[in-house]
């Protein structure tokens, strides 16, 4: 009987390791594997079942029709009018604007600036509460 046990233990102990390689597997993006040479660059829903995409491929970008019935080239566009947008810097602070009491900059501050896990956070809320209380 111990036996029996045992040997049902480790079998379902393969077969749930097995599904979770599985699914660790199927959680992977698709983009990193083979060199992802075609990449979707916009894509615009018109109906249900028609939209139009962006596509580049290489260093063509082409403009897709999309419909259940099947995808037809609409045109060839210039690849750098889909450049991605450089990330916008930090929003300058406005003008006469004075800093909370007990705030300190963000910028090359310890990883948990802005957290709730940090206590400069948790300072600057108390300054305000102070601040509003008086």
């Amino acid at each position: 009987m111990l036996e029996l046990a045992l040997r049902i233990t480790c079998s379902l102990a393969v077969v749930f390791a097995l599904l979770w390689g599985l699914a660790r597997l199927a959680r992977r993006p698709l983009t990193g594997r083979g060199g992802a040479t075609v990449r979707v660059l916009a894509r615009q829903q018109l109906t249900r079942g028609s939209s139009v995409a962006v596509v580049r491929i290489a260093d063509r970008a082409l403009v897709l029709g999309v419909t259940d019935a099947g995808v037809s080239l609409l045109a060839d566009a210039d690849p750098a009018l889909f450049e991605e947008p450089a990330p916008a810097s930090a929003p300058a602070p406005l003008a006469g604007s004075a800093p909370l009491a007990g705030s300190a900059p963000l910028a090359g501050s310890a990883p948990l600036a802005g957290s709730v896990l940090s206590p400069a956070t948790w300072r600057q809320a108390l300054a305000a509460i102070r601040a509003r209380r008086s």
